[in-house]
């Protein structure tokens, strides 16, 4: 199974995980699928994509990969330290656009080259740190002049209610993901990803007539059809989450380079900074229906 993530979903971190899970590989920590079918690891199932790699070892009595042995394959303290990293210039770049109070107008300048800066790292074969920490930094300051403005103009206290709500996202899929009581199967991404793009869709339609036809468009953005997509919206982040832990976990298990804990940062800012952003737009739809 592919993640639909743009970021991971060209690089082959998955395995192959059935349909509705009664197939499926288990997640790690799961228990081992003795069939070709469901166990990535038995005979004629999908190859590791990082199998050349003669150090990324796996168990052959209960067909589950071992950590590897050398130090140049990617682990889980470094996708925190890059995440860490990451978010860390979001929070700085959000900082200096507050106390200067930036303009909207170079708030977006700065949207859209964070997000040329987005698509270009996700099109390259390999990760390039200098962009993806540019990326962070321009989307900090991003976020950082639009909270100011929603928070000065909107709805006092809407930014720091948003930051406490993406929190509260992440920390849930987390429990729930570790857990096993969502598990990520093709199902689960096939669904999701209808979804995601039928949002994508209503919103750029929505967001075509605010532009041409004034107002608010169709609706999708204010009252209580904005508050059902804002929870939808949320939503649809909290899920790309578990989606994002199962790409890491798989990563890790199946001995990725080390230099992929960048991609893996990349991904993870990239989906809270997507929760934060519906976070925001539906703490100020509910401040303003008070």
């Amino acid at each position: 199974m592919r993640s639909s993530n743009p970021v991971f979903s060209r690089r082959g971190f998955s395995r192959d995980n059935g349909t509705a899970g009664f197939t499926a590989a288990p997640q790690a920590g799961g228990p081992a699928v003795g069939t070709a079918q469901g166990n990535p690891y038995a005979q004629g199932a999908p190859a590791n994509p990082y199998a050349t790699n003669p150090y990324a070892q796996q168990d052959t009595q209960y067909g589950a990969p071992q950590a590897p042995v050398r130090g140049n394959v990617m682990t889980m303290d470094d996708v925190v330290a890059r995440t860490g990293m990451t978010l860390g210039l979001v929070i700085a770049g959000a900082t200096v656009a507050w106390v200067m109070d930036l303009s909207l107008g170079l708030a977006i300048g700065a949207a859209l080259v964070a997000m040329v800066l987005g698509l270009v790292q996700s099109f390259k074969s390999k990760p390039v740190p200098a962009m993806i920490l540019a990326y962070a930094a321009f989307e900090g300051i991003f976020l950082g002049a639009l909270s100011n403005y929603v928070n000065t103009y909107v709805a006092e206290g809407a930014a720091m209610q948003a930051v406490l709500g993406t929190m509260a996202v992440f920390v849930t899929m987390l429990f729930l993901y570790k857990t096993r009581i969502i598990r990520v199967t093709q199902r689960f991404t096939r669904y999701l990803m209808i979804a995601a793009i039928s949002f994508i869709v209503l919103t750029s339609v929505n967001l075509l007539f605010m532009v041409f036809a004034g107002g608010d468009g169709l609706g999708f953005r204010s009252g209580g059809m904005g508050i059902l997509f804002g929870v939808v919206g949320v939503l649809l982040g909290a899920f790309f989450l578990a989606m994002d832990f199962k790409q890491v976990e798989d990563g890790v298990a199946y001995g990725a380079p080390r230099e992929e804990s960048w991609m893996a940062a990349f991904g993870l800012t990239l989906t809270l900074v997507w929760i934060y952003l519906e976070m925001l737009r539906l703490v100020s739809i509910l401040s303003g229906d008070d």
